[in-house]
């Protein structure tokens, strides 16, 4: 029989890309990890592969030794940590001036998991983040996660590459995705029409030649730089949310099958395919009328979706999603949380959301003059070198087939939107907010707020 129903799931072999996290005082160096980052290998020609068991496990033992144990009061979870800026410039500068590395509750600030707040100190010249934070460990993928929930630690360097890429943000707006190319679709389509099956055969008989059709995918990023650790965790997660909806992995979440199991009953145009990608979305950025606190609300993260319709000549073209699609990025959505604690990619995309919400903040309401605080130390690339590596370019196709009511049911195209402006845009007064005012501590860059 013709293959007239079915649609290719591509995938590509990537797991979780997490920062080889090695820092000197000079910057962020790698600690030996080569093009290695957790879970995948990047070639010096951008191409990526799926690490090997091995090479994981390479990676987790080189951690251990380089990630410091949380001591003192770091070592108990807190429901609000505070982190002043100033006193972490200062710290930054101390640390550099001794020659040492920078230590990890640095590199982690101090543990946060998430960021809530936001404060102006004028009278003490400091701007103030604050959220729950957790003593840090190292997952098995080689994420930095909290010991107690398992969810992702925030990381100075992402902190430091979202700062520095807000004007480049506002010119092009911060994405990744992950695509086959119009020649590769053209040819797939050419080859879908040739193949005929015998009643009971699988498509699977023809995976090779589909793969050689399509050839490689192409990863695009903009305004972030390419070969910063916070380019691959958006590549990372970006790839891991196709694996789980082509059952490529599955699902650590039992209430989020993948999409490939909720299509498999449904009806499917051959030329249509469904694209997913995470953006950013929050409740609520609200203020007090003087602008001295700020608070977000909401996960950050929404999936939306869209089909693709694609031509012959491998063109495309979007229109509205369909029910099974919609219900898959709704399904997503409301289990994100979840899914973030047992696959930390997640999480870590989910950091880079509060971390770019609150340099937009900073820079779009120049928190810096109203606090007095210059953040020359975070900007400054001589003091704080972000890690370069191998920027991934390209992904080798991979297959996943399901039979379905209506035919052989495939695949899935999508990425990763950062826009933060929109969140800053629509905030919002909120009186109540004015009891939240906290001070800087003079003795402490970080510490622990009862209230």
């Amino acid at each position: 029989m013709k293959l007239s129903h079915a649609r290719l799931m591509i995938a590509v072999a990537m797991s979780c890309l997490v920062t080889v996290a090695t820092l000197s005082t000079a910057g962020f160096n790698g600690g030996g990890g080569g093009n290695r980052v957790g879970g995948v290998s990047i070639d010096p020609a951008g191409v990526v592969r799926t690490a090997t068991v091995d090479e994981n496990q390479e990676l987790v033992n080189l951690l251990r030794n380089e990630v410091g144990v949380a001591q003192g009061d770091l070592a108990s979870a807190a429901d609000r940590r505070m982190v002043s800026l100033a006193g972490l410039q200062r710290a930054i500068e101390q640390s550099r001036q001794s020659g040492g590395r920078l230590p990890a509750e640095i590199r982690y600030l101090a543990g946060l998991t998430g960021i809530d707040y936001v404060f102006v100190d004028k009278d003490n010249n400091d701007i103030v983040i604050s959220g729950p934070a957790e003593p840090w460990t190292i997952s098995e993928t080689g994420s930095i996660v909290g010991k107690e929930s398992g969810a992702a630690i925030l990381q100075l360097e992402d902190l430091v590459v979202a700062l520095r890429n807000v004007e480049n943000a506002r010119q092009a707006s911060i994405s990744c995705s992950i695509e086959s190319t119009p020649e590769g679709r053209k040819r797939f389509m050419a080859l879908q029409n040739r193949m005929r099956l015998r009643p009971g055969q699988n498509p699977a008989v023809f995976e090779a030649a589909m793969k050689e059709a399509l050839g490689p995918q192409v990863i695009k990023l903009t305004g972030i730089p390419a070969t910063s650790r916070y380019a691959c965790t958006m590549v990372a997660a970006d790839y891991q949310m196709k694996r789980l909806a082509m059952a490529l992995v599955d699902s650590p979440v039992r209430e989020l099958p993948s999409y490939l199991q909720m299509a498999r009953n449904g009806s499917h145009a051959g030329n249509r395919n469904p694209r997913w990608w995470m953006a950013c979305d929050y409740d609520s950025l609200t203020r007090n009328e003087e602008g001295t606190v700020w608070k977000l609300t909401g996960q950050g993260i929404k999936t939306k979706t869209e089909q693709d319709v694609i031509a012959e000549d491998g063109s495309t073209s979007s229109e509205a999603s369909d029910k099974l699609a919609q219900k898959w990025a709704d399904s997503m959505t409301e289990h994100f949380t979840d899914l973030a604690s047992k696959m930390p990619i997640f999480g870590e995309l989910q950091n880079l959301m509060d971390l770019t919400v609150v340099s937009t903040l900073i820079v779009q309401e120049n928190l810096e003059h109203h606090a007095g605080l210059d953040l020359a130390v975070l900007r400054d690339q001589e003091t704080l070198a972000p890690q370069m590596f191998e920027a991934p370019q390209k992904i080798a196709p991979e297959c996943s087939f399901i039979k379905g009511r209506s035919g052989w049911v495939v695949t899935a195209s999508g990425g990763v939107s950062v826009d933060a402006f929109p969140v800053v845009h629509d905030q919002k007064v909120d009186a109540e907010l004015d009891g939240q005012l906290v001070a800087a501590k003079s003795d402490a860059w970080w510490w622990n707020d009862a209230r």
